[in-house]
């Protein structure tokens, strides 16, 4: 099960390095929400991937029984979905402005600071 993770992980991993390196910002928001998933997934399998073992100390115990899923993990995931959605929602609307405002999503079209009928500034003095 672990190498299921590990290999949903690389994918998750490759598939928003390689969104994220587009040139068109819906893409790059795209990179940006598989790698979150990629990096809860990470977080997921770090924890020990177990069935049916709550990681309860019995009575008189020091030690749990048997192998336990470790919680600190989940508790890092759960608020990492938050945190990544909210970014999400952030980006998202970044996004949509810059659309709206400049009637592209291609990074190399937004070019209000330096326009491309305009000569290039000075490269020296």
């Amino acid at each position: 099960m672990e190498l299921l993770f590990v290999l949903l992980v690389a994918v998750f991993f490759a598939a928003a390095v390689y969104l994220m390196l587009s040139k068109a910002l819906v893409r790059m928001l795209l990179g940006t929400v598989l790698l979150a998933n990629a990096v809860n997934l990470l977080l997921f399998a770090s924890g020990r991937v177990l069935r049916a073992v709550p990681p309860i100390i019995p009575a008189g115990r020091d030690v749990p029984a048997a192998l336990t899923a470790n919680p600190l993990p989940q508790a890092l995931i759960l608020t990492a979905i938050v945190i990544s959605f909210s970014f999400f929602a952030f980006l998202l609307v970044l996004v949509y402005r810059a659309w709206q405002d400049l009637g592209t999503d291609v990074a190399n079209e937004m070019r209000i600071a330096e326009p491309e009928d305009e000569p290039a500034p000075p490269a020296g003095y």
